[in-house]
């Protein structure tokens, strides 16, 4: 970690200091993301209820520009001036680079066909069949730890050879059998689970893009 993304943690921590007992876990996951990032894979993300929100919430941070920056690659600029000159430098100076992720709670006649024709506990599993390689990433996000939908497609996600990193509450539940690395809230209602998972993917989708830019 580079001093910005350390110090950048000390204030995380100082402003939430129940989160001091998981640092390591934040440490760990900012690596396993940026470590995915950097090998050209994706991040799938999926959540129930407030956590769908936070699933949303996270892609629009990694899609764009979030606090910095994020000028086009050289190449690819040249390439929407070489197809339009006018609107591809338009296009060249106005789209900002991204991190390639999607948000599974999304697809509204996808999971509802599935849902009626299969099961809907199986409507994240079947999209990670779908979209994931091995070497992409699910973050999945279950206050509890054992929403059913999030722990079919977190298994499915191992199978095909995706890392998963939850996001949950103190004790884990059953998610954190499947989890390569788990961020545990350290709290046992939901609000107030939800209240610390904000503040650490604000930190991790900030951290990632200072790092990257």
């Amino acid at each position: 970690m580079n001093e910005i993304v350390k110090n950048e943690l000390q204030k995380l921590l100082e402003r939430n200091p129940s989160l001091s007992s998981i640092q390591e876990s934040i440490e760990s996951s900012f690596h396993l993301l940026l470590t995915t990032i950097q090998n050209g894979n994706k991040i799938l993300i999926c959540g129930n209820g407030g956590s769908a929100s936070d699933a949303d919430h996270i892609v629009g941070e990694l899609m764009k520009s979030f606090k910095k920056k994020r000028p086009l690659e050289a190449q690819l600029k040249e390439s929407l001036e070489r197809v339009d000159g006018e609107k591809g430098t338009y296009l060249s100076t106005h789209l900002q680079d991204t991190i390639t992720a999607i948000n599974l709670t999304q697809h509204t006649a996808l999971t509802t066909a599935f849902a009626n024709d299969v099961d809907p506990a199986l409507s994240y599993a079947q999209q990670v069949l779908g979209y994931g390689e091995a070497g992409d990433l699910l973050w999945a996000i279950s206050t509890s730890g054992n929403a059913k939908n999030v722990l079919y497609a977190s298994i499915v996600a191992k199978a095909k050879g995706l890392k998963v990193l939850g996001m949950t509450g103190k004790s884990g539940g059953e998610l954190k059998q499947y989890c390569d690395t788990i961020l545990c809230a350290p709290e046992k209602e939901t609000y107030l689970i939800q209240e610390l998972h904000l503040p650490m993917y604000h930190y991790l989708c900030s951290m990632l893009e200072e790092t990257l830019w």
